[in-house]
């Protein structure tokens, strides 16, 4: 069936995610006590609320989008070319405004799709998430409210590696080990981003890596339908 979609109608996604303060101490009175009700959850025995503050990015009720970067595939003559975009802002709500401008001009007709490595768990409902706490309307292409399970435009590389086995998790860098996908060597890993966003301040780094996570994403999707890659001469970053 991924052979019957159309690749240059599909939009390839990851965002990148942090705590929305430097430190846990730096919260309001209200947001330290739901964080602590939240903690409690997740800390082992040696752990506290403060020291797994870092770990809030992944929530989008303690986190905020600081990247989102975006890929497309268009062939001619029969050669694929992979185009990227990021957008990346220390204001959320201007990076939000941004990529929905995006979406709403370029991926508004019912045939076009998003896909993204757990974007059914994670990228999707955690955009839509964060468009609502910041008075944005959330474009069609992402509202899922009414809509029957077939109807949702979204494609999920993990979903689809699962097939149909929901205890399986298969990270993004594991599948493109698995299929000799190749992918450059990067200085820092998801494990790293709310570091070198709070402390380092250093937004174009998150940029490139999250670009990167495209690449990779639309590489394992090509695989997925028996495809040739796209070669690394005919991917076009900014």
């Amino acid at each position: 069936m991924l052979q019957k979609i159309d690749l240059e109608k599909i939009l390839f996604l990851d965002i990148e995610t942090v705590a929305q303060s430097p430190e846990f101490s730096q919260l309001d009175e209200d947001f330290k006590k739901h964080w602590e009700q939240k903690a409690k959850f997740l800390a082992k025995e040696d752990e506290t609320a403060s020291s797994i503050y870092e770990r809030a990015g992944i929530y989008a009720e303690f986190g905020k989008i600081v990247c989102i970067s975006v890929g497309f595939i268009k062939i001619e003559n029969g050669v694929k070319t992979l185009r990227l975009k990021s957008y990346f802002n220390d204001d959320e709500k201007v990076l939000l405004i941004d990529f929905f401008e995006l979406l709403n001009k370029h991926y508004n007709d019912r045939d076009y799709l998003l896909c993204a490595h757990n974007g059914k768990e994670f990228d999707f409902p955690y955009i839509a998430r964060r468009a609502l706490i910041n008075g944005i309307s959330i474009p069609p292409i992402l509202d899922m409210a009414g809509k029957k399970p077939w109807e949702v435009p979204h494609l999920d590389t993990l979903q689809l590696w699962k097939f149909g086995d929901y205890k399986h998790y298969t990270s993004l860098n594991l599948l493109t080990s698995i299929f000799n996908i190749p992918t450059p060597k990067d200085d820092i890993d998801g494990s790293m981003v709310n570091d070198v966003y709070w402390k380092e301040k250093d937004l174009d780094r998150i940029a490139n890596y999250c670009q990167k996570d495209v690449v990779a994403l639309t590489q394992l999707f090509l695989r997925f339908r028996n495809e040739n890659l796209v070669d690394q001469e005919n991917i076009i970053a900014p």
